[in-house]
């Protein structure tokens, strides 16, 4: 059985949009369903309000999108990286296999 998942409400993106664009999919261009972005804006303030107890600053955050990363984040507050993305993890696991 295949499922879909809808990027969107069905007036902003249809079933028929969906069949024009095909396997090749279309680029995620944000959350428009309002239950989905309030979410979205709660995980943001928490991630924050928990950066901000880590560290003892207070935490600005400005979020973008990076395709490369493939999924997960990347942190970075003064000179140090978090790095949670799936490609460095892919990357670490491919480098344990071939012995690199």
């Amino acid at each position: 059985m295949q499922y879909w998942l809808m990027k969107s409400e069905p007036d902003v993106w249809s079933i028929e949009q969906q069949k024009k664009a095909g396997l090749r999919g279309a680029p995620w261009d944000g959350v428009r369903n309002y239950q989905a972005a309030k979410n979205l804006k709660n995980m943001k303030n928490q991630l924050s309000n928990k950066l901000s107890d880590i560290t003892s600053k207070k935490i600005d955050i400005n979020f973008s999108t990076n395709q490369d990363l493939i999924g997960g984040l990347k942190i970075k507050i003064d000179d140090m990286l978090f790095d949670s993305s799936l490609k460095t993890k892919l990357e670490n696991a491919k480098s344990k296999l071939i012995g690199v």
